[in-house]
């Protein structure tokens, strides 16, 4: 192993560490149990919450008007981080522009009633509400997300994970880091990286997808907000430690079956699959290639404006990407459970399966089985105001994560990639992912409630 110094050591020890105590070690905070990112993240919206309406559609307004604006430019311009933020299909330019239309309607209570009203865009876009939440989580989380990202952990772990990879999931070592980013960072980064490294001929078709529909998963700081929402903070471990157990199940279910095990063992540019895996060179294990390679990165990580740069940019990135995503399709998907019997058809024939997994309230819980196929956050908003069994609720927060196609964001990003999976296959995964997913959970919660 090569030789390195302090300097080295403390750039990666030191974040490292911070990081996995502020983003993955639940603390007790006033009799609960939450990790401390979540506790700034409350306390701050606590603070800021009168004003957060007019500070989240002033946030809408720009994303949409700059995306309206970068349209129109040319492809080929430079990268800048404008670019980043607003050059986007047209699909999402006016889904943020229909995100921005909808906070007018709400925070000035005009248009029609069905938008703005209390259980619709008002139940997302009020002092209390899940924006309020996401802008506090998406401040801190991306602030401090370099601290995971930036000084070597993934390249730790991503290495120690190389020869488990292939024959548990069939894929090559190096998307271990993929699912890592996705576990700590967001599940966009992960398909966003996977979407890259297959254009660049690392990943085959199959991979590929495999790794975009079932590592790209969703990250701790969302699943903070999920379990928030239903009242369960003081479960947030056993439902973590769930969510991850169920997440590994299916994915080592998923790549063998349908839609998955069928795709193509070819490379992008059609070449075939040659069985190639990463080595550990002579002279290394694999813990002390992933040091040497944790520690090359840490390196690369000296300057602290940098690491500020990055983090300022994760927090715009949240904020102009996803803030907009939710309130469009909230909303839409809110109008559609609240006006409509939509959901409730589409969701009625889980109903006998909950009730012989003796799941409470299984009509009220059926249509949320389905719904967050939009968005993920929609079955524990409807859930919070019509359910009361915890167990119940315990069953929706989980579902909500581990069904991880979700259109809002995932299942979005994979169809405007290029990894080669169609609308057909995630409405197959995603209901493939909750019929196995359900029992697993409904014994967890048996347990617990």
């Amino acid at each position: 192993m090569k030789k390195f110094n302090m300097t080295s050591w403390i750039l990666f020890l030191v974040p490292s560490l911070l990081g996995i105590l502020l983003f993955m070690t639940p603390m007790k905070f006033d009799g609960e149990w939450k990790v401390p990112i979540a506790v700034f993240a409350n306390a701050l919206a606590g603070q800021i919450a009168p004003i957060m309406p007019i500070v989240a559609l002033i946030i809408l307004i720009v994303a949409a008007v700059g995306s309206v604006i970068y349209a129109f430019r040319p492809t080929n311009e430079k990268v800048t981080i404008f670019t980043i933020l607003f050059k986007v299909t047209p699909f999402w330019v006016i889904t943020r522009v229909i995100a921005a239309l909808f906070a007018i309607s709400v925070v000035f209570q005009i248009g029609p009633e069905i938008i703005w009203e209390e259980n619709t865009g008002g139940l997302l876009l009020s002092e209390e509400g899940l924006v309020t939440f996401l802008f506090t989580v998406f401040l801190f989380a991306g602030l401090l997300l370099p601290l995971l990202l930036n000084f070597g952990l993934l390249e730790f772990f991503g290495t120690l994970m190389v020869k488990v990879m292939r024959p548990l999931f069939k894929l090559p070592g190096r998307s271990s880091i993929d699912a890592l980013a996705s576990w700590v960072g967001d599940g966009t980064i992960g398909v966003l990286l996977t979407s890259k490294q297959y254009e660049e001929g690392h990943y085959t078709k199959k991979e590929a997808a495999i790794i975009g529909t079932t590592f790209s998963v969703v990250s701790i700081t969302f699943a903070i907000v999920i379990i928030g929402k239903v009242g369960l903070d003081a479960y947030f471990i056993p439902y973590y430690l769930t969510v991850a157990f169920v997440g590994f199940i299916l994915a080592l279910i998923m790549p063998r079956i349908y839609p998955l095990a069928q795709k193509g063992d070819e490379y992008i540019d059609g070449t075939p699959y040659k069985g190639d895996e990463e080595l550990v060179p002579e002279g290394h294990t694999s813990f002390s290639l992933g040091l040497e390679k944790a520690l090359e990165k840490a390196e690369t990580n000296k300057s602290l404006s940098k690491t500020v740069f990055s983090g300022i940019q994760n927090v715009l990135d949240m904020w102009i990407g996803v803030i907009p995503v939710v309130m469009a399709f909230g909303t839409l998907a809110l109008i559609f459970a609240e006006h409509t019997s939509v959901f409730n058809i589409i969701g009625k024939p889980f109903e006998p399966y909950l009730q012989l997994l003796n799941i409470p309230e299984a009509a009220e819980a059926a249509p949320l089985m389905v719904i967050g196929f939009t968005d993920m956050f929609l079955p524990v908003i409807l859930a919070s105001g019509t359910i009361t069994s915890q167990l119940t609720l315990f069953v929706v927060a989980t579902m909500s994560v581990v069904q991880l196609i979700f259109l809002a964001e995932v299942g979005g990003l994979l169809l405007g990639s290029k990894i080669p999976v169609s609308f057909l296959d995630l409405v197959v995964i995603f209901l493939l992912r909750t019929i196995i997913a359900l029992p697993i959970v409904a014994g967890v919660a048996h347990l617990l409630f």
